[in-house]
């Protein structure tokens, strides 16, 4: 992942560890109250991320630009794995609110 390079160190552990199988490293990434917008869906809470995940397939992503907003951090990439439409191409994963240690908001939509 090249581009990923770019990207703020905690951007950067949520897609090497995204792609595997769930851990706690993985929900260390979110606070508490952190809210993850997919697929027209809200979740709200660790509690919900783990519901959310425990829903989709484990997928990989192809990191095709990291940009940095007044908005926050967007990371576009190709996304494939087992689901209907594999792989998608666009997918716009937006940072909206995260520190060095938590990511608070995150918007997954083309």
């Amino acid at each position: 992942m090249p581009q990923v390079a770019s990207a703020p160190e905690i951007i950067r552990r949520y897609f090497a560890l995204a792609s595997q199988p769930d851990t706690e490293a993985y929900f260390a990434l979110f606070a508490d109250d952190a809210v993850v917008e997919d697929e027209g869906r809200t979740h709200i809470g660790v509690n919900a991320i783990r519901a959310w995940r425990a829903e989709v397939p484990l997928v990989t992503y192809e990191i095709t630009d990291v940009e940095q907003t007044p908005a926050g951090a967007v990371v576009t990439a190709t996304v494939s794995g087992d689901f209907p439409g594999s792989p998608v191409h666009g997918l716009r994963f937006r940072f909206e609110d995260y520190d060095d240690r938590h990511i608070r908001r995150l918007r997954i939509a083309p």
